[in-house]
């Protein structure tokens, strides 16, 4: 799920969507995280609606930009592995799907073998075989069906310039499935995090005789508990209904309550929670999978004392944060970085993005969840309000008695991230330091264009990011790993770091496949990398989202932040 304003798909959305994404401790509802919502037991039967701004379009799981599966995705598309479906940090867990574990490395982690599990079946009765999901994967390189995460790509062996199963029908031959049940990977490079990537949904079987091409997305062939009955203009209506050839023998992650999913889109944010608010008639089944409460919205819900029991409140793998290009004077001097690290004040920033229920003050780069490997560290400690009297010592060192005046870039629109309120937090606190900042405001993509280009990439603008699975590792690679300096096209190093210490640190977490050894090292990277003042960490977002009056079993995890449809009953 990487950047959600770049991805527009993730995890936040998810995944993403994002990422999407769209995933930090997640908690169910304010007065209980592990309520189901109700004194009844889940109940199974009736029709839930979901109520969304985006549509679910490119809803074929080869374009898909999903973590852990996706959120209505993972109702439809099973894979080899998926996320732990529970409340918090259990939930940031990767288990097994259609595979029976999360997957056998050899020695350094170059190879990868999944045993499928047994019984495994699509909405027509086929089984799935290993064959099914090698194939899957290879479609999802076909140019036509892109858009979903790049790694298979990057990592599989001789896959670099392979075009898809329909120009190229020899397939990939860094995956073999030796049997039907089996199916092993082979990598250019050790990655101990695989697990979590087979949790994408490029990883969902796909019978190759059923494959339409780009017309798969109307009628995917289901693994899951659902089938799709209806798609309407390109995933603004999605109707569900239950796969009859689902076990849940086999799967043991999805409850598949309800007998109906109906999807919604296209609809205005407002009138989301609006709807949820007032749980007439359908809506009172209803939930939103994309639609967060704004900082207006939860004042009102919060001073009803039902509706405020109506609220899930989540976190996903998420940082906003203040970038510098050091290649741009006066960032060039790493004395006038602290000094702005110094005279930030968190506090104005966090009432800025709608106060301490929206968010999260953050002195680190990685979310302060343990499956990132969160260690606590602040190299420039200025307390909740900056300091700014530190802050003028250190301009001072760097000669610039007299304080300087900056430009700080942002975007126009109005997400409480990267926008003109959060710029003028920071505006407001650098002037008690005697440094002067001029907002650019530019419109969202020429925002995007602009930080993302090395060559017209700002002295200082806002920025952010998220995780497209719970580890540090998609979380620093990107952004500090000087091998993806991408000087022609999008970069996201804004740093532009090219540390081989950090570098070579990065590959070797990666050949660890005890993750939770792997965690503690990235949480030792973030703060050795924390110490260059190539980024300022502002805030961590927290979601809240309302649900209709008769939705039951609320599941919020650490990786997506947001209630998980697979897990909901509605009376």
């Amino acid at each position: 799920m990487r950047q959600p304003s770049v991805r527009a798909r993730r995890v936040a959305a998810a995944s993403v969507s994002l990422v999407v994404a769209a995933g930090v401790a997640a908690c169910g509802p304010e007065d209980d995280a592990k309520s189901s919502g109700g004194d009844s037991a889940p109940h199974k039967g009736g029709t839930l609606t979901i109520l969304n701004a985006q549509p679910q379009d490119d809803f074929d799981p080869a374009r898909l930009y999903t973590s852990g599966g996706g959120n209505v995705p993972s109702l439809v598309f099973r894979t080899l592995t998926t996320r732990n479906r529970e409340n918090g940090e259990a939930g940031a867990e990767v288990v097994p799907d259609l595979a029976t574990d999360t997957g056998r490395p050899n020695k350094d982690a170059t190879v990868w073998t999944y045993t499928l599990k047994e019984g495994l079946k699509y909405e027509d009765g086929t089984p799935i075989t290993s064959a099914d999901i090698k194939y899957g994967i290879e479609r999802s390189f076909a140019p036509e069906l892109s858009g979903g995460a790049p790694y298979l790509r990057d990592w599989l062996a001789g896959a670099a310039d392979y075009q898809g199963p329909y120009k190229d029908k020899k397939g990939l031959s860094a995956i073999e499935t030796p049997d039907e049940r089996t199916i092993v990977f082979h990598l250019n490079k050790p990655e101990g995090e695989f697990p979590y990537l087979a949790t994408q949904t490029q990883f969902a079987p796909v019978p190759k005789s059923k494959d339409t091409g780009t017309r798969y997305e109307s009628h995917p062939v289901s693994s899951g508990p659902y089938k799709v009955v209806k798609n309407e203009n390109d995933g603004e209506h999605l109707v569900l209904e239950r796969n009859p050839n689902w076990s849940a023998a086999t799967d043991a992650e999805r409850k598949a309550y309800p007998d109906t999913i109906d999807v919604r889109s296209g609809l205005d944010s407002s009138v989301i929670n609006q709807r949820l608010s007032a749980s007439q008639g359908a809506d009172a089944a209803a939930v939103t999978t994309d639609t967060n409460l704004g900082p207006a919205e939860l004042a009102k819900v919060s001073g009803d004392r039902k509706l405020a029991a109506r609220v899930g409140t989540g976190h996903f793998g998420y940082t906003n944060y203040l970038a510098f290009n050091p290649k741009v004077k006066p960032f060039d001097d790493p004395k006038v970085r602290q000094a702005i690290a110094y005279a930030v004040d968190r506090s104005s920033v966090v009432n800025a993005a709608g106060g301490s229920a929206l968010a999260e003050p953050a002195t680190t780069f990685l979310p302060n969840q343990k499956s990132f490997g969160y260690t606590p560290y602040d190299p420039f400690p200025a307390g909740a309000s900056g300091n700014p009297a530190k802050a003028r010592e250190l301009l001072a060192q760097a000669g610039y008695e007299d304080g300087l005046t900056l430009t700080l870039t942002h975007s126009n629109s109005k997400d409480f991230e990267t926008s003109p309120e959060i710029a003028t937090a920071v505006q407001d606190a650098l002037k008690k330091a005697g440094i002067t900042v001029r907002l650019q405001g530019l419109e969202d993509n020429d925002y995007k264009d602009k930080i993302h280009s090395v060559k017209s990439e700002p002295g200082l603008f806002l920025a952010h990011w998220g995780a497209d699975w719970p580890s540090g590792g998609p979380f620093l690679a990107p952004i500090f790993d000087g091998r993806q300096i991408v000087k022609d096209g999008a970069n996201f190093n804004t740093g532009l770091l090219d540390d081989k210490s950090v570098n070579d640190e990065i590959d070797a977490i990666n050949k660890l496949t005890d993750l939770d050894a792997a965690a503690r090292r990235w949480g030792a990277l973030d703060k050795k990398i924390g110490e260059k003042a190539l980024v300022v960490p502002l805030f961590h977002p927290v979601y809240k989202r309302l649900y209709g009056s008769d939705v039951k079993n609320i599941v919020i995890s650490d990786w997506t932040g947001v209630l998980d449809v697979s897990q909901v009953a509605v009376k």
